[in-house]
């Protein structure tokens, strides 16, 4: 892998980062190891695009790379995730990892850096053709980044009105309406902060909508009383398995009563009409 990061001096003021060598190993790793752009991928058999800030990896190829056993590999990772350091979302094999940082302390560098290996070339082609041209007409002026608004699309979610616009073309208006909701509703029960809201949806919440229009289907049960059931449409039967274990339960598990008014049923599914 090409290229560079900066290692900013306040990872010593960082008393997560810094816990032990392991930790900083582990740190470094994922700054390495990150995109630094927009970059296909396929991630629990969706395809996605990695931002800037987010990698793929595993435990097992972490601990392998630093001789680190996987159990504190993976206890390093859930530290850095409960001290919002980074977000996580497991897969199968692997994890998706969002460095929640990266933008205040890598992007602008990566930008300034690419601006100043043209100019560095281009002065170089220059001067090897004609030694008598003078530099300073060699030199770009680089103007500013404006500073794009964020807009308040509920309560607790803001973005651009560019980053709106992406979504409602990928996504459709109800089901952006979906996701933006599932995203407030979230933030606002959990206290949660993110550093780019569209990121996070970006991240997991489009995931998360997807897989809830997928699995969830609302059936009214005969003789329960005006109550509902929940089953899984096209699940597998492991899925089913996990499900009535409480791994991804929604309302109730699966093939049995919620235990929900017909009411509260109608206004938690409202969001998948």
């Amino acid at each position: 892998m090409d290229g560079w990061i900066k290692l900013h001096r306040k990872i010593l003021d960082n008393p997560i980062v810094c816990k032990d060598s392991d930790h900083i190993a582990v740190w470094t790793y994922l700054l390495l190891n990150a995109t630094h752009k927009e970059y296909p991928t396929v991630f629990k058999g969706i395809k996605i695009i990695l931002q800037p800030g987010q990698l793929i990896t595993g435990r097992k190829v972490i601990a392998e790379k630093f001789n680190i056993s996987e159990s504190k590999v993976q206890r390093i990772l859930k530290s850095f995730e409960i001290e919002q350091q980074i977000e996580q979302q497991n897969g199968n094999k692997n994890r998706l990892v969002s460095i929640l940082s990266w933008i205040d302390y890598q992007d602008s560098e990566q930008q300034n850096e690419h601006l100043v290996n043209n100019k560095r070339t281009t002065t170089e082609q220059q001067v090897n053709t004609n030694k008598n041209v003078k530099n300073d007409k060699n030199v770009e002026k680089v103007k500013k980044k404006d500073i794009i608004p964020k807009i308040k699309f509920a309560e607790f979610v803001s973005m651009t009105q560019e980053e709106y616009d992406k979504l409602l073309e990928a996504h459709g208006q109800d089901k952006l309406n979906r996701i933006i909701e599932t995203l407030d509703n979230y933030k606002g029960s959990t206290g949660k902060k993110y550093t780019s809201d569209y990121r996070a949806i970006l991240n997991w919440v489009v995931t998360r909508v997807e897989e809830d229009e997928r699995k969830l289907t609302l059936v009214r049960g005969g003789g329960n009383g005006g109550k509902y059931q929940a089953g899984y449409a096209g699940v597998s039967e492991a899925s089913r398995k996990a499900a009535s274990r409480g791994a991804e339960t929604f309302i109730g598990s699966p093939g049995r009563e919620s235990g929900l008014t017909t009411e509260e049923v109608q206004r938690i599914a409202s969001n998948f009409d």
